[in-house]
C-alpha cells in the first residue's frame, strides 16, 4: 500500500481517452469526508439494495444531494428522497462538490457540477460487478469516484460486458474520472480484502459523484 503518511503530491495515470486516475488527490482532506460519511448516514443508514433480479447487493449505500441512486425489483432509478422513510436526501456538503469539480476540471471536464453523490461502504468480500452508469440524462457529464479506506482492484473495461477489463489498484485517497469517450465503459470492483485502514477501520468508502439532471 502507499505510505498513508507520504506526502508526496498527487499524479495523475491515463486510463483510456477521457478517463484519468488522479493518484492521492483526496488523501489530505480524507478525515472531514470520512465525518461528512458518517454524519450523512446517521441521518441516512447505509442499506444493501435489491437488484431487480431480487439479489441483495454486497455494498451498502447511501446518497447525499438533490438526488440520490436507488435500486429495487422494479429497477434501477434516482429519486430527490429515500425510498423506504420517504425523507429527502441530505445536502452535499461544500467540499464533497469542490473536489468532484476540482478533480473533473484536472481531467479536462471543466463544467462539471453534480447534483448525486453515491456512497458505498465496502466490507471484506463485497464487490460491484461490471457495469455502465447510464441511469443519467446528460452523458457529457463525467463521473467521478473518490476511494477512501482499505485498498480494492479497480475492473475497466470496454463498451460491452465481454470486453478485456483493466485492473488497477485503487488506494486511500485516490480519485478516478471518466468522462467524454469513456463515459460509458464497463467498471466495477473485485471483492475487497480483509484488512484494517487507520482512518476507515474495517471498510472501503466510495464517493460516486453525478451529474444526473
Amino acid at each position: 500500500m502507499l505510505d498513508l503518511f507520504n506526502d508526496e503530491a498527487p499524479w495523475t495515470e491515463p486510463l483510456a481517452e477521457g478517463a484519468l486516475i488522479i493518484r492521492r488527490l483526496a488523501r489530505d482532506r480524507a478525515e472531514s469526508l470520512l465525518a461528512a460519511i458518517n454524519e450523512i448516514a446517521a441521518g441516512n443508514p447505509f442499506e444493501h439494495r435489491i437488484t431487480p433480479g431480487g439479489h441483495r447487493m454486497s455494498v451498502a449505500m447511501t446518497n447525499c444531494g438533490d438526488l440520490g441512486w436507488t435500486s429495487n425489483a422494479r429497477g434501477y432509478q434516482y429519486s430527490d428522497r429515500e425510498p423506504a422513510s420517504g425523507k429527502t436526501w441530505p445536502p452535499m456538503p461544500e467540499h464533497f462538490r469542490h473536489l468532484a469539480i476540482a478533480a473533473a476540471e484536472q481531467a479536462g471536464f471543466p463544467r462539471f457540477n453534480p447534483d448525486a453523490c453515491l456512497i458505498n461502504r465496502y466490507e471484506p468480500g463485497a464487490k460491484l460487478t461490471l457495469h455502465q452508469d447510464k441511469d443519467e440524462k446528460d452523458f457529457h457529464q463525467p463521473i467521478v469516484s473518490v476511494s477512501l479506506g482499505l485498498p480494492a482492484v479497480f475492473l475497466f473495461g470496454g463498451f460491452e460486458r465481454g470486453d478485456a477489463t483493466q485492473r488497477v489498484l485503487l488506494e486511500h485517497g485516490d480519485v478516478v474520472v471518466w468522462g467524454g469517450p469513456s463515459r460509458l465503459r464497463f467498471h466495477g470492483i473485485l471483492p475487497v480484502k480483509p484488512g484494517i485502514h487507520p482512518l476507515a477501520g474495517a471498510f472501503r468508502y466510495n464517493l460516486t459523484f453525478r451529474r444526473v439532471r
